[in-house]
């Protein structure tokens, strides 16, 4: 969401990640989006910077996703896309509560559906919060967006000879830590055979190819 600024929320970047959305939207396809609060705030690393209880740092982190939240479906509505934020901690004034079957009745009815402050627990990242949602709603897939193109066997940001890794199993994911999710969200995508995709958002297109059946980034599944 701070596309090249170090925090914040970037308006081009919110605008592309919008009109991404809006071309499978106009598929038909269901969308739901669990948005993450990194750009504004880290609960672990801040409560280690400024000795702060991690509950307390954890729920500050909540608080941000609630914010991105509102972001993209500013922008989203702005394209023309219909939206409803739901948020795991209760703020009715500004979104409606997390209700799994109201969360699927809205997808039934063409709405993008983003769910915002994780689980409304600390200690638990994004990642499981993506996870919980897309098998709570029956997802087909969790698509996890990154800064690069799938899973590497060494950080690609650093080492120019890392090798692209196009299929892996859940159980290889957390036998070699590879650093695709956490565990506990790798752990219930292999329990509940949720297959995951892990791609570059920043390629424009990226979402449609998915869709449409091509091959790209990293898929993690059973084979």
């Amino acid at each position: 969401m701070s596309g090249n600024r170090e925090f914040g929320l970037d308006p081009e970047r919110l605008e592309f990640v919008c009109k991404e959305v809006k071309s499978i939207r106009e598929l038909n396809v269901e969308v739901a989006i669990v948005v993450g609060g990194g750009n504004i705030w880290r609960g672990k690393e801040a409560a280690e910077e400024i000795s702060m209880e991690r509950t307390s740092a954890d729920q500050i982190g909540m608080l941000a996703t609630v914010i991105n939240a509102l972001a993209l479906q500013s922008v989203l509505e702005r394209e023309g896309v219909y939206t409803r934020v739901q948020t795991a901690i209760e703020m009715k004034e500004v979104a409606e509560p997390y209700i799994r079957r109201r969360a699927v009745r809205h997808l039934e009815k063409g709405r993008v559906v983003i769910f915002a402050a994780g689980t409304g627990n600390p200690y638990f990242t994004t990642d499981t919060a993506a996870t919980l949602r897309g098998l709570e709603i029956n997802a087909d897939a969790l698509l996890k967006a990154t800064k690069v193109d799938g899973v590497y066997d060494a950080d690609p940001m650093i080492d120019s000879g890392a090798n692209k890794i196009n299929e892996l199993e859940y159980i290889d994911v957390l036998t070699n830590r590879l650093k695709v999710m956490d565990s506990t969200a790798v752990s219930l995508c292999m329990d509940n055979k949720l297959p995951i995709i892990v791609f570059n958002i920043g390629e424009a297109g990226n979402i449609m190819k998915i869709i449409t059946g091509e091959k790209i980034g990293t898929t993690v599944r059973d084979k």
